[in-house]
C-alpha cells in the first residue's frame, strides 16, 4: 500500500482545516458555515439538535468553533462517500489525539469495505436492469419493425 502515514497521521490530516493548521480560536456563525458547506441553517441546527455540533450562544447568535467547523466538514464528506449520519460520527467520535486510532481506522475500513459491497451489488443490480431494458427496446424495435413492414 503507497500511503505510508501513520494512523494518527491519517486522523489529523483529515482534521486539519482548509489553512493546513489544527484547530484553532477562531469562530463562525451559522450563515457563514451554511455557506461554506453549501447547507441549509436548518441542516446546521439538525446537526446541533442530534448533538454532532455544539455551539455556543451569544444571546441568541449561535458561534461556532473551528472543532465544530471540522466536524461538519468530516460528516459531509462521510455522507458523500455514502455512509449515514450516524456511521460518520462513529468514526469520528472515536478519535483520540493521545492515542495511535487504530480502532478508528478498523472501523473506517470496515464502514467503507461494507459500503463498496453495497455499491458493488447495486451497480450489478443497474446493470442486470438495463440489460433487461434493452432487451425489451429491441423486441419492440423488432415488432414495430414487423408492422411497419406489413403496411408497406
Amino acid at each position: 500500500m503507497p500511503f505510508t502515514l501513520t494512523s494518527s497521521k491519517v486522523i489529523v490530516c483529515l482534521l486539519q482545516t482548509n489553512t493546513g493548521n489544527a484547530v484553532s480560536d477562531q469562530t463562525y456563525t451559522i450563515s457563514e458555515l451554511a455557506k461554506e458547506f453549501g447547507v441549509t441553517t436548518r441542516t446546521m441546527r439538525f446537526y446541533e439538535e442530534k448533538g454532532l455540533i455544539s455551539p455556543r450562544r451569544e444571546g441568541q447568535k449561535r458561534v461556532y468553533s473551528s472543532a465544530d467547523r471540522v466536524r461538519i466538514k468530516l460528516i459531509l464528506r462521510g455522507k458523500r462517500i455514502g455512509m449515514s449520519l450516524a456511521e460518520c460520527v462513529e468514526v469520528i467520535d472515536m478519535y483520540d489525539p493521545g492515542h495511535n486510532n487504530a480502532d478508528q481506522l478498523h472501523s473506517l475500513i470496515n464502514t467503507v469495505q461494507n459500503r463498496r459491497q453495497l455499491l458493488e451489488q447495486q451497480k450489478q443490480d443497474i446493470d442486470e436492469m438495463l440489460a433487461g431494458l434493452a432487451e425489451v427496446q429491441n423486441l419492440c424495435e423488432s415488432a414495430l419493425g414487423d408492422i411497419e413492414e406489413s403496411h408497406s
